[in-house]
């Protein structure tokens, strides 16, 4: 008996489809479009966070250590460096590796001939897990004995954090938006294709079918609406980031924009938009139906 019901269930789903073509093409192109949308502003928010993450990595501490210091003490500091906990990375750079450093930045290094590495100091190139602390971590750096001097770029790095943040929220709330206009749009879409199947619901409701019978092929008709919709969404999404990931890749205007390998968001986005088709719609043919339900 169950097994009949499964079958009459998907029989109806399939039916449904076909039977109004027009709205079923409509509303796949709807969720399509709609989901294609959403996916491109969460691949942009999430290239954007990427590329500020590795602006990030670049903009490093430099902590100067006192002159006098004997070199294995020198040394030795970074251990109490290590023990910070924003720290990421720390690099000791002796005064002949920056005093060279410091000559191949200029072709005509003859200027500087009567100087020697004795005028700099030995210091530590530091990256940090969080630029957002940089300033705390500053101070931290400043308190170890031996470190005279700690060159930190705050403006810069809070440059970075607004950005980061304002990149953020933007994004979320562009997306929000834009799911809240997709269920609307296919929501309504689909009542379009109900509607026209009023007088078909009344009837069975007269005959004694229940709610939940009458709804159920509604409900499927939906999923299978909302699964090929995220599906052909995922693959228009998928062509058109690698094409305009080639074209940044030749490109000499944009050579310093990488986008995030696509395969490492290929499962991720492949769920997310099945389970938004899914979800959509459930919920579009569920709200579409109530009204003919009465409940």
């Amino acid at each position: 008996m169950m097994r009949n019901r499964l079958g009459y269930y998907i029989k109806e789903g399939f039916t449904g489809i076909f039977k109004h073509g027009f709205m079923s093409f409509a509303t796949i192109c709807v969720i399509t479009a709609c989901l294609i949308i959403m996916g491109t502003f969460a691949l942009l928010a999430i290239n954007i966070q990427a590329i500020i993450s590795n602006l990030e990595s670049q903009n490093q501490i430099v902590a100067y250590i006192d002159e006098n210091l004997p070199d294995n003490e020198a040394a030795g500091i970074e251990n109490e460096i290590r023990r910070i906990e924003n720290i990421s990375t720390v690099r000791f750079v002796t005064r002949e590796e920056a005093f060279s450093n410091f000559l191949a930045k200029y072709e005509n290094n003859s200027l500087f001939s009567d100087l020697d590495a004795s005028v700099l100091k030995d210091r530590y190139v530091i990256t940090l897990k969080d630029i957002a602390d940089m300033e705390m971590t500053r101070d931290q750096l400043i308190s170890i004995p031996g470190i005279v001097k700690v060159n930190a770029h705050l403006e810069i790095s809070k440059g970075f954090v607004t950005l980061r943040n304002i990149a953020g929220l933007v994004s979320i709330a562009l997306v929000l938006m834009l799911l809240l206009v997709s269920v609307f749009i296919m929501a309504n879409t689909i009542k379009l294709a109900t509607f026209s199947r009023r007088e078909e619901i009344a009837i069975m409701k007269i005959v004694g079918a229940t709610n939940w019978f009458i709804r159920f092929p509604f409900i499927l008709q939906g999923m299978m609406l909302g699964i090929a919709g995220s599906m052909f969404a995922y693959l228009i999404e998928w062509g058109l980031y690698y094409l305009v990931a080639g074209r940044l890749a030749v490109s000499n205007t944009f050579s310093f924009i990488t986008l995030v390998p696509f395969d490492m968001i290929t499962l991720p986005l492949l769920i997310s938009f099945g389970v938004l088709g899914l979800l959509v719609g459930v919920f579009g043919s569920t709200s579409a139906i109530k009204n003919y339900l009465y409940i």
